[in-house]
């Protein structure tokens, strides 16, 4: 979405600890097969794709691992080995349509596959990528992610919604809900994010107000901002859209190259814990400070801009 002007440098050494400590997780693993095979379709969603019509709600495979049973990787493995059950017949379909109502059981004991959502604050550090893989082996997000996350999160699919280049830090957040990333990343929903960038060059009212009104970039006129002076050589944008690079453009354009850039807010939530870390939001949090409905929550009335789906 935004990056950053400055350039982390870690211990290698220390780098490489970690990192390889952490490949041997299989929630990891299996958002770096995710990523590897991102180029060609899986063979489940070509076959899913062949379907005529859509299930009333999901598909089993990706039901297990949203509700937090099993990480993709063993649904995959627990449906090969048969010890999933659909409607009390065991089921080797990963793409057997279900609904809320459908009774599934796993190793002959009945659990629950009803739509959740969970949505992570998580405070991202310079020097790792927003993706599952890293060509240069220094780390991911999801490196750092799950080496605090607790058991009983490590077997949901998780979803950055949006990214932060390897530069920038502050607030990054992840879902195990599909629509909450395709809510929060469509520039029709208006979610704001809020920046705050070290720059080079004067920072003058003039160079604002550009800012503020929106300028012809080379992907289009950007959207009305809000730009405030911090400090002598700190600006703060909020948008409400999120191109490529858009921060660091911006500034660029204006004479004001971007040294450091650090993301405080999205919507309403503020990045609040240390750098490395993330904390579970509320519904309540989720519901007001980022008007969205959590699919749990469905049955009661949305607040406004949100979709039923």
């Amino acid at each position: 979405m935004c990056g950053g002007g400055f350039v982390y440098c870690p211990d290698t050494r220390e780098a490489e600890g970690v990192h390889d400590s952490l490949l041997a997780s299989p929630a990891i693993a299996w958002h770096q097969e995710k990523m590897g095979r991102h180029t060609r379709t899986p063979k489940w969603l070509q076959a899913a794709r062949t379907r005529q019509g859509a299930p009333a709600n999901d598909w089993l495979i990706r039901a297990l691992s949203r509700a937090g049973h099993l990480s993709p990787l063993q649904a995959e493995e627990a449906l090969r080995d048969g010890r999933v059950k659909l409607d009390g017949r065991v089921t080797r379909e990963a793409l057997s349509p279900v609904t809320a109502e459908s009774r599934v059981q796993l190793d002959s004991k009945d659990i629950s596959i009803a739509p959740t959502t969970i949505v992570l604050a998580f405070n991202k550090p310079s020097g790792v990528v927003t993706a599952a893989t890293d060509q240069e082996d220094i780390g991911t997000v999801f490196d750092v992610l799950f080496r605090t996350m607790p058991k009983d999160l490590m077997n949901y699919a998780w979803h950055a919604v949006g990214r932060l280049d390897r530069d920038t830090t502050g607030l990054l957040l992840f879902t195990n809900d599909e629509q909450f990333v395709a809510w929060a990343t469509n520039p029709e929903s208006h979610i704001s994010k809020t920046y705050v960038a070290k720059v080079s060059g004067k920072i003058t009212a003039d160079k604002l107000k550009l800012l503020s009104d929106g300028m012809d970039l080379v992907d289009g006129y950007t959207r009305p901002a809000k730009a405030s002076q911090l400090k002598d050589d700190v600006v703060q944008l909020v948008l409400t859209e999120g191109r490529n690079h858009q921060v660091k453009r911006m500034l660029n354009e204006v004479g004001l190259p971007t040294l450091q850039l650090h993301r405080e807010f999205v919507g309403e939530v503020q990045v609040d814990v240390a750098e490395g870390e993330f904390r579970k939001l509320t519904d309540e949090e989720i519901v007001q400070k980022l008007q969205y409905q959590p699919r749990h929550l469905k049955s009661e009335v949305a607040p406004p801009g949100t979709k039923e789906e």
